[in-house]
Order: C-alpha cells, then structure tokens, then sequence
C-alpha cells in the first residue's frame, strides 16, 4: 500500500474525510512552499497536492496559471521542487502527491520520474493529461513501486469509461466537479452528487473532488459523497495576494481551518 492507501484506511477508522490542499511548487519561492507545506499539515491536511509547474497546463484556471507562470520565470526547475519536497517531508506528517503533465513525466522517462518523486518524498502523482487508453504501461510502473497514480474524471466523462478510469487509478480518484477549468464558483452544477454517489458504489478507490470548491457550504454539499475534497485556486489567490508572507501563511491556514471545519 502506498502512503495514500494507508491515510485513507487511517481516515476511514476515524470517520473522517480528507482535506487537500493544492500550492503550486516555487511560487512565489521554493522557501515559502515549505512553509505553506508546513503549516497546512500543522492545520490538519490530510494529503499536500503540489503542482509542478508547467508553461501548457491543461485544466488550469487564470490564478494557477498564474501561479505556474511566475514560478516558471523565477526559474524553477523540476531538480529544484525535488530538492524541496526532499527537505521539506521530514518536517510534515501528511503524504504528498505531484500534479503533474504527462509530458513532464514523459520527457524525464516514467519509470525515473517515478523513482526520482519517491526519493524525494512524494507518494503518488496526479497526472490530468494521461489518456485512459495510454495509461496501462504508466500503471504498471506506478503500482510496481507502491506509487498512486491518481487519474480525473469529469461530468462529460461517460460512465463506461469512468470505470474504465478507476480501474487504473490508486490512491483516490479525482472528481472534477464541474465542465472547465480551475477556479473558484458560486455554485456548483445540479448532478454532481448524483454522478460521485454512482461511481462510489463502484469502485473501491476513494473518490476526492475538486475544481470550483472555495466555501464551506460547497465542502458541507460535497462531504457526504466524497472521501475527500481539493482546493487550490481559492488557497493560492490568498498567497499571491497577501502582503507578505506572514500574512500569506496566515490567510492560508485561516481558509484551510474554516474549510476543514465544514467537512
């Protein structure tokens, strides 16, 4: 079992569904995402999503985009946020995955990608580009090493191939909410519990939702269908906006609390 697998066993025992918070790796520096790591397993995250940043990202909203832009011309390389994580997990209890482009998985060769993200502490790898039709040789390697590979489905995906996705999939799944990118909503869309409650009585891979969900009535919604739920546009808008980084830490882990609290 991978590290995913055992919290959500551990979550499971205790009756309790995962937080996830999402930070984009070297923004504004590699410095300050140890620190948001930090304090976000200090607040009670269950699992640190860390977004490798890529200059073509796929379903990434304009504040993740941004995000990923400024990191990139601060020159942050993929060596670097290795180096970082490597540092940084002694110093937190939580696992940690990548979310990670195929292509960036692909040009290093998978299987070092792979080995390389174990060394430096990371325990799985959301991967949002990887065809279900590609990703069997990429499951291998991952389920070969205990590493999740964590693959998406939305509401255009069709059910046959939602299951074909979860077949390939460890760690959890994840659920995005809504038709679009990343970004955070009013609402969110009429049949999105309808659509989860169905794949949960499906698969045994924990499902987790994301995209959209910046509110605690969206997390109060959600909670009961989902074994976890992601955040990440609304948490990086409180870091690039914050004055400086006392505050950025601060604001952070205030929204990650209230958040938290409503689950």
């Amino acid at each position: 079992m991978s590290a995913i697998d055992q919290r959500f066993v551990e979550l499971k025992k205790q009756g309790r569904k995962a937080f996830i918070p999402f930070i984009t790796a070297g923004d504004p520096s590699l410095h300050m995402t140890a620190l948001l790591l930090e304090r976000l397993d200090q607040a009670g995250a269950a699992i640190g999503e860390i977004g490798i940043p890529y200059s073509d990202p796929i379903a990434d909203g304009p504040v993740i985009q941004a995000s990923y832009t400024r990191a990139l011309k601060a020159g942050v390389k993929l060596d670097d946020i290795f180096a970082c994580i490597r540092s940084t997990k002694p110093k937190v209890t939580m696992p940690l995955v990548s979310m990670v482009s195929y292509a960036i998985m692909h040009r290093r060769g998978i299987e070092r990608y792979v080995a390389d993200a174990q060394a430096a502490g990371l325990a799985g790898a959301i991967v949002p580009d990887l065809l279900v039709e590609e990703a069997e040789t990429v499951r291998q390697i991952c389920q070969a090493a205990d590493f999740s590979l964590i693959q998406l489905v939305t509401p255009t995906t069709t059910r046959e191939r939602m299951l074909r996705i979860a077949e390939t999939s460890s760690g959890f799944i994840y659920f995005v909410s809504v038709t679009g990118i990343t970004g955070e909503r009013n609402e969110l869309p009429p049949g999105l519990l309808d659509q989860v409650a169905w794949l949960r009585e499906r698969t045994p891979v924990p499902i987790c939702i994301g995209f959209g969900i910046s509110r605690p009535e969206h997390v109060r919604l959600l909670a009961p269908v989902a074994d976890g739920l992601i955040v990440g546009s609304a948490l990086v808008r409180r870091y690039a906006e914050a004055p400086n980084e006392t505050a950025a830490l601060d604001q952070v882990e205030a929204l990650a609390r209230e958040l938290m609290a409503a689950i």
